[in-house]
Parts: C-alpha cells; structure tokens; sequence
C-alpha cells in the first residue's frame, strides 16, 4: 500500500458497518477496509456520533461484527478493527493477540477520546482516560508488526502517533457533514485544509514517511476530496459516512419516491422531466463546486448560477463563503490553477494552450493568477516538473 501512495495512486478506506457495504466497497476499488462501532450504528439509522455514547461495548460489537460480516467477505484487503483502547476491561497486549488471530490486518483508535473536548474531556483525562492511552495502543500493536492506522486531530498528537509507529496517520477533521443526518456545524474546506497541513507538515518532517489521508469534517464528496489533494499532501482518503449513509439516503429516499408515484407520472414522461428540472439543489453549495468541476474550462458567473437555483447572489456567496472558506472566485481560480498544474505535469503543451484549455483565453491574466496560487511562474514550474 505504501508503494501504492509513493506511485500516486489515492488510497481510498472505506469505514463499512455491514457486509454488503465492505463487498461492493471492495468492487469500486477500495484498498482497505474499517470496521468501526459507528458504521454499526449508522446502519442502525444513528448518527456517527452515537459511537461515542455508552449505547454497547465497542470492541465487543466490531469484534462480533467485524469477524461475522466483514473479514467474510472482502478476500485479500486488509481489514482494520477500530479499537477503543481507553477500554479499561480489556488487558491491552492479550486483546491485540486476539484482534490478530482473528483476521484483522491492523488496529486504529476508534472510538478516540480526540473527539471530545471541554469539562467531559478533563473529567477523563483527571480519570487517566486520555489520548495517550491510544498512542500506547497503536505502539503495542506495531511492535507486534501489525497495521497501525491513526486518527490525529492536530500536529502534536501527529507527533505522538508517529514514535508509536503508525503506519498511516489520518487528519481526523470532525463528524462527517452531508446528507441528512450530517453534522450541520463543520469546519470550512480551507480550514479543514490547513488543518490537515499542520498535521502533514510534522510527518513530512519525520522521515518515516507514513501514509497520510484525511476523513471527516467537510469532505464528504469527491470534488471535496480533489480540494484537499489540491491544497494539502494527502495521499488518499477515508470515509464512513460519505461511502455508506449518504449514499444509501439518496437511493432508498429516491427509489421509494419512484415507486410511490408509479402509476401517476408514469405516462407523462414530459411532465415528469418539467417537474424534475424545476427542483431545486437540496445542497447548493455542492451545486456550484460540481458546475466548476465539469464547466472550469468556460466562463462561469456565480451570478447565472444563483438564477439557476432561485436564489440571490448574495445568498449564494455567503452559503459558499462559510462552507468552502474562501471566496467563489478564490475557489475558481485555485481550481483552474492545480488543473493547469496537472496538464503541465502530463503533457508538453504549450503554456498559452493550457492557459485557455483551463478557462484563461488571456495568457496574461493566467500568468498573473498561476504566480499568485503556485508561487511561481508557469515557465519556472514548467522547469521544476
């Protein structure tokens, strides 16, 4: 897996809480898979969080689950056991032999103590449950030479996961948004970003080279995803939520509704395209981030956008501006700007071609806006690559 990153090529984790969800994760191209205690509840009709709440015990569910459904059907991939290690029930080393001898490829600190914060968080942590417990965790694990994974919310607890020995530190950026059961109160894109730049940062500098991925937070659609391959050094991604209870609302939510009104519509296939156009997007923002993912190369006014939509302008920025972080026209530009990055890299196309190939007719305009988002000049980048 570690070659795969260094080659290029995006790690995709898929949290799964059922064994239907691991098999056909695996038929997309997943190259791990998590069982993890939430992924059983949002099979329930939970949120993610309820993880965190004392509704079972966490090792016993993942372990009853994990080696019933999942390790049953995902072949060779490496399944990897969501480990509560603050679990004062267990003995440490004695549970980390059974979670190996029992098929799973690896451990990471899930449900994790990183998720809590104020007098909850003191209170554990003046109990000695604290985040170390699971550093401690993930050491134990890769002195046994199992797969340790990491979830990390900051650069310190980066540090700690790293001389512990994980194998893949993951920028942990909060409960999931999206859908409808997504948290409503989520970091920003560009905050979720930087973030993830802070934690990178300490394990480039480490000289361990260890897998990095980011889950959670904001990023819960692929144009999300390409954000932060954009602006931060991810190598890949991990999901629960974006793989699992999104897209399992959009389909029952969909095909109950077409089942429902067979018999009505069916006949009037006309009438029934006016009603679906007349729709409007449930999430408008990820309406403008996917126009800009097919339509970057032509020239797009948010404007026309928010008429589409029947919403006004402002409305539109001020939506955008809180959930991606910068300004639309800052979005467009970046996004431009790493697609003309790519196609320098891939290609041997002349600046000013790739200049209008990425929405830029005036190379002048593209030169100036390359030089402000990459730092450099397109020749000089040119040169680099």
């Amino acid at each position: 897996m570690h070659q795969q990153a260094i080659a290029g090529e995006h790690i995709i984790g898929v949290a799964a809480g059922a064994g239907i969800s691991a098999k056909y994760a695996v038929k997309g191209g997943a190259d791990l898979i998590l069982a993890l205690n939430s992924g059983r509840f949002r099979q329930m009709g939970l949120g993610s969080i309820a993880g965190l709440m004392p509704y079972a015990n966490s090792n016993e569910m993942v372990m009853e689950y994990g080696s019933r459904e999942i390790l049953s059907v995902v072949g060779n991939k490496p399944v990897v056991f969501g480990l509560c290690g603050t679990d004062p029930t267990i003995e440490l080393s004695s549970y980390l032999d059974t979670i190996q001898s029992s098929g799973f490829s690896g451990i990471i600190n899930y449900p994790t103590v990183g998720l809590i914060d104020g007098q909850f968080r003191e209170a554990l942590e003046e109990e000695g449950i604290s985040y170390l417990q699971e550093v401690e965790a993930v050491r134990l694990a890769h002195e046994m030479d199992m797969f340790t994974m990491a979830f990390v919310f900051n650069a310190e607890q980066a540090a700690y996961m790293l001389d512990a020995g994980a194998n893949v530190i993951c920028a942990h950026l909060g409960v999931t948004a999206g859908g409808l059961m997504g948290t409503k109160k989520v970091y920003s894109l560009e905050k979720g970003a930087d973030i993830a730049r802070q934690i990178f940062a300490v394990c480039d500098t480490s000289n361990l080279n260890p897998i990095k991925l980011v889950y959670g937070g904001p990023v819960h659609t692929p144009i999300d995803v390409q954000y932060m391959y954009d602006n931060t050094s991810a190598m890949g991604y991990l999901g629960g939520s974006s793989f699992e209870r999104i897209p399992t609302e959009e389909a029952i939510v969909d095909t109950t509704h077409r089942f429902k009104v067979t018999g009505y519509l069916e006949q009037d296939q006309q009438l029934m395209d006016k009603l679906n156009a007349l729709d409007e997007p449930y999430d408008y923002v990820t309406f403008v981030k996917e126009h800009i993912a097919h339509n970057y190369m032509n020239n797009i006014s948010l404007t026309e956008l928010a008429d589409q939509i029947h919403v006004s302008r402002t409305h539109l920025s001020a939506l955008f501006n809180k959930e991606v972080g910068c300004t639309f026209p800052e979005y467009l530009a970046k996004y431009r700007i790493h697609k003309a990055q790519d196609v320098m890299k891939h290609t041997k196309l002349s600046l000013s071609r790739i200049a209008e190939l990425v929405g830029y007719p005036d190379y002048v305009h593209f030169s100036k806006t390359f030089k402000k988002y990459a730092g450099v000049t397109p020749q000089n980048f040119r040169k680099q690559t």
